[in-house]
């Protein structure tokens, strides 16, 4: 399993060496984006629409945008300073929370946490408190140049680490449009409500949860390979835009040349024939 990250888990005075790993994927079926006529891949080329030209990696600067168009540039040191000193810090454990006064809507993304060398002891210390006591420690990390708050918790004898959003990253129900007040419902349907909620309740076996689109997408396409539904993309031709502009500016630099070497020779011959006629 690819590591994602390697730090230090600390809680009072105890320090955890450990990696960190992606406990979760992505199993969306992509599709590519291809010309119609030739099959070949689409690019998505960075262009200036002021300057009307296309900009390389070194022609970019990041910039925030405090207002309409208005915008603050900060420089890639600046960032990678702020990156770094945030980086170098160990994973502190700030509190111990039930787990039950997390709302879901917070959690983000999974990834499991393995004790690196010399953390094997520790390692299982936190996680036998963990389980011992019901806590999960709250904690902040920063992965990939971004902060997360995050929670620590077993899950299957393995400590997890979960990020969750901040606050104000999570957005207030009260902003939710068209939500109806309560209405005049009666004891009848209420209850018929929660009996069907009854009937329907069971114990959660996520493996009986499948995507079935997904299925019938990975059903489709090897149906089609097995049919010899295929294309094949013509290879990209070069991008001349460059030499033609070139040459065409070279080919006007040559009739302007041309223009004038023609200029010359016949402002000299008027002044000859003038001092001539003045003679």
């Amino acid at each position: 399993m690819h590591t994602i990250w390697k730090g230090t888990i600390s809680f009072g005075l105890v320090n955890i060496p450990v990696k960190l790993h992606a406990a979760t994927e992505n199993k969306d079926v992509s599709l590519r984006q291809l010309h119609k006529e030739c099959h070949t891949p689409i690019r998505y080329d960075k262009v200036c629409p002021n300057c009307e030209k296309e900009v390389g990696k070194d022609d970019i600067v990041k910039g925030f945008e405090y207002s309409k168009d208005q915008y603050v540039i900060i420089e890639e040191d600046e960032l990678k300073q702020i990156q770094k000193a945030q980086a170098e810090r160990s994973v502190e454990i700030l509190d111990f929370v039930d787990l039950k006064e997390i709302d879901p809507i917070y959690f983000d993304k999974s990834y499991y946490l393995s004790p690196n060398e010399g953390g094997a002891k520790a390692y299982v210390l936190l996680r036998q408190a963990l389980e011992e006591s019901g806590k999960i420690g709250i904690a902040k990390i920063m992965i990939r140049a971004k902060e997360h708050l995050a929670v620590l918790r077993v899950y299957e004898n393995t400590l997890l680490m979960e990020t969750i959003h901040f606050p104000e990253e999570v957005r207030a129900s009260d902003q939710v449009p068209g939500i109806p007040e309560e209405n005049d419902l009666s004891k009848k349907e209420v209850s018929t409500a929660k009996m069907l909620i009854e009937q329907l309740t069971t114990t959660f076996e996520p493996g009986k949860y499948t995507d079935e689109y997904r299925e019938q997408f990975l059903k489709l396409i090897e149906e089609k390979r097995n049919g010899e539904e295929m294309v094949t993309a013509k290879e990209p031709k070069l991008d001349t835009s460059n030499v033609t502009n070139l040459m065409d500016a070279l080919q006007e630099s040559i009739e302007k040349t041309k223009k004038a070497k023609k200029k010359k020779p016949a402002t000299k011959k008027r002044t000859t024939q003038q001092k001539k006629k003045n003679a």
